[in-house]
C-alpha cells in the first residue's frame, strides 16, 4: 500500500511559541525559525519532520494522570542515561511527573507531557 502523505510537523499549542521552541531546542538542538509571533518551527538536524509551536491564548495543559483521555499526545525521547537526562531536563525547566525502571515522565514548561526512555 502506498502512503497517502509524509509527516510534516508535530504542533504544540502553547501561550508563547518562541519560549517553548527554545526549551525543546535545548533538548534536541536544531534551529528555531519564527513565522510571525504566533508560529515557530524547530528544525532538528537529521529529521525531515519539524516540531512546531502555535500560539493558543486559551491553552490548557493536559490533565494527567487520568483515564479520561486527557493526556492527548506526548513525545518519547531516547536518552543514554535516565539520571543524567533527569538532571539536565530539570535544569532547563522540565517538571518531573512519574517514573519506573525504563522511562520517566515529565512536563514541559507549559504542561505538555513527554517521556525519556532508555536508549
Amino acid at each position: 500500500m502506498s502512503p497517502i502523505a509524509t509527516l510534516h510537523s508535530f504542533v504544540f499549542d502553547c501561550p508563547e511559541p518562541a519560549a517553548l521552541a527554545e526549551f525543546y531546542q535545548r533538548i534536541f538542538g536544531g534551529t528555531v525559525v519564527a513565522d510571525g509571533d504566533d508560529w515557530v518551527d524547530l528544525k532538528i538536524d537529521g529529521l525531515s519532520t519539524t516540531l512546531a509551536f502555535q500560539e493558543s491564548p486559551g491553552y490548557i495543559p493536559p490533565d494527567w494522570p487520568g483515564d479520561d483521555g486527557a493526556q492527548q499526545a506526548h513525545l518519547d525521547i531516547r536518552v543514554d542515561n535516565l539520571d543524567e537526562a533527569h538532571r539536565a531536563l530539570l535544569e532547563i525547566g522540565a517538571r518531573f511527573a512519574a517514573d519506573n525502571d525504563t522511562f520517566r515522565v515529565y512536563r514541559d514548561p507549559v504542561g505538555h507531557l513527554f517521556c525519556t526512555v532508555r536508549g
